[in-house]
């Protein structure tokens, strides 16, 4: 049993916001290249609107269609966050428990335990720990915002506990 399976404990409280989504969904598409994908369909569309505007006979219709198919391609990722975001909302402030067991949320609806092998590694932002399932499509993003700790030294603790169980990415 390790030592500190139940001793180490960093406690986070917060409630997700849109950008905690977005910085999950950004980080997840990073990792499987999406990112790429989108860029270049965004760009394929764009120009696409450029070469319809500099024929003989621009079609406005055209025009539009392919300025639209550009615009909702490159915000694709903040789509998929508002859907999350409303999906999650309803359930109020999480608290999140990372321990040497694994991570608990709970919200007052519900408690989830996410033992550290459902993960394959994280990724650190600026404001967030990312973490990211071992499944190969990823389909399971825990994000967590470090504005949810009690102090900047929690953030140190955390960063130490999730890089003794996970490999960063």
């Amino acid at each position: 049993m390790d030592m500190d399976m139940d001793t180490d404990r960093v406690e986070l409280a917060y409630t997700p916001t849109r950008a905690d989504i977005l910085t999950g969904v950004l980080v997840r598409e990073r990792l499987r290249r999406l990112h790429l994908v989108r860029w270049g369909f965004t760009a394929l569309f764009g120009a696409g609107a450029l070469l319809t505007l500099a024929s003989r006979q621009p079609s406005p219709v055209s025009f539009v269609l392919a300025v639209l198919c550009a615009v909702l391609i490159w915000s694709t990722p903040r789509l998929q966050a508002h859907h999350v975001l409303r999906t999650v909302s309803w359930q109020g402030e999480y608290r999140a428990s990372v321990s040497g067991t694994g991570i608990t949320v709970e919200t007052a609806h519900v408690q989830l335990l996410q033992r550290w092998s459902v993960f394959r590694g994280h990724r650190e932002t600026r404001d967030h720990l990312v973490l990211l399932s071992r499944d190969p499509n990823i389909l399971l993003v825990e994000v967590l915002p470090l504005r949810g700790l009690r102090s900047p030294e929690e953030a140190e603790r955390l960063r130490a506990l999730v890089g003794r169980r996970l490999p960063p990415l």
